[in-house]
């Protein structure tokens, strides 16, 4: 059953509007940062003109922590006061860089408790059902080798995802291979980071809102933030490379390939002019996904919203998404007056 979703807005009342939010470590620092740059510019809450909320591994936690009311300018100070001790280990201090290395061939690199802790420390034990925005959080499934999304109860088929605990899916949809062990806190599935199917989720926003909830795609608007784009150059060894040769590049490629086909994709289906993507190419090596680099992170940041603010105003302040009533908040009203 497909369930058209009323969206009133001042302007045009079939306008829906999706924010998509990449993965990438800690540089969801950027993303984040962004996104309260626009606040600060405007005098807006920018979650009131998005009535859906997609994100990946980092780009996840932003959107969870969005959909509880936390503003943007908060989550900046999430990580840039917890990256450090999420991204520390817990190996010998010395020789620290070559323990890490050594260890990090065997096993994942980091301990989940740190981040574990400092996620449960943000959302307390708020479940996904008290989110006040439409969400989709893409994770893994290695066990069954299949997809798995994490969605609001904004359907009436969605009846299970509600009730999980919102710190448990944050460490379900960041849990990066090699980094960080899955997540087997819900319903024991070996869940790792949704990046290895949809790092850059927003095709994974547009199908939601045209397969599920009934939306005509030409009534849909992304903006898409990236983590930045590091500008590599691909050595002729992996033209005819094997294993030895692709061991450092495969798995960029693959995430990148995967970004760029989706963007396009979602470009090709609504429109160039409807899709707006904000992830600036930076030097390769810049930025690392488990090295805070505040500074030069936050200094991007300024940048880009700069340059990108009235793109923002122009294309998505135009609408505010109308109230989300999730499904099982709607049936315990209609029961509690009989209807």
């Amino acid at each position: 059953m497909i369930m058209q979703v009323n969206c009133e807005s001042s302007n045009e009342t079939k306008r829906f509007q999706i924010l998509a939010l990449d993965g990438g470590g800690i540089k969801g620092l950027f993303s984040a940062a962004i996104l309260s740059h626009f606040e600060d510019d405007f005098g807006i809450r920018v979650t009131d003109h998005f009535d859906l909320i997609v994100g990946t591994s980092t780009g996840g936690i932003i959107a969870l922590a969005l959909g509880v009311g936390i503003r943007p300018k908060d989550i900046v100070h999430f990580y840039v006061s917890e990256a450090r001790n999420i991204f520390s280990g817990n190996r010998p201090e010395l020789p620290r860089r070559i323990w890490h290395g050594l260890c990090h061939v065997l096993r994942n690199k980091y301990s989940q408790g740190p981040l574990r802790k400092a996620l449960q420390g943000c959302f307390g034990e708020q479940l996904l059902g008290e989110s006040k925005k439409r969400l989709v959080i893409p994770s893994y499934n290695i066990g069954d080798d299949d997809v798995y999304l994490f969605k609001t109860p904004h359907h009436e088929r969605l009846r299970r995802d509600y009730k999980e605990p919102i710190w448990k899916i944050a460490l379900a949809t960041s849990a990066a291979p090699t980094f960080f062990p899955c997540c087997q806190l819900i319903d024991d599935i070996r869940l790792v980071d949704g990046g290895v199917w949809a790092n850059n989720p927003i095709m994974v926003g547009i199908t939601e809102a045209i397969g599920l909830l009934g939306i005509s795609p030409g009534d849909i608007r992304v903006l898409s933030l990236g983590t930045t784009d590091e500008v590599k150059g691909r050595s002729k060894k992996l033209d005819l490379g094997g294993l030895w040769q692709w061991k450092t590049d495969a798995v960029n490629v693959v995430m990148r390939g995967q970004s760029i086909g989706a963007n396009t994709q979602a470009m090709h289906l609504l429109g160039k002019e409807k899709v707006l993507r904000i992830d600036p190419k930076v030097p390769d090596k810049m930025f690392a996904l488990d090295k805070l680099s505040e500074k030069n992170l936050l200094g991007k940041a300024a940048h880009e919203s700069r340059l990108y603010s009235p793109a923002f105003r122009e294309t998505f302040m135009g609408h505010n998404a109308a109230e989300y009533l999730p499904i099982h908040q709607s049936i315990k009203e209609e029961a509690d007056h009989g209807l």
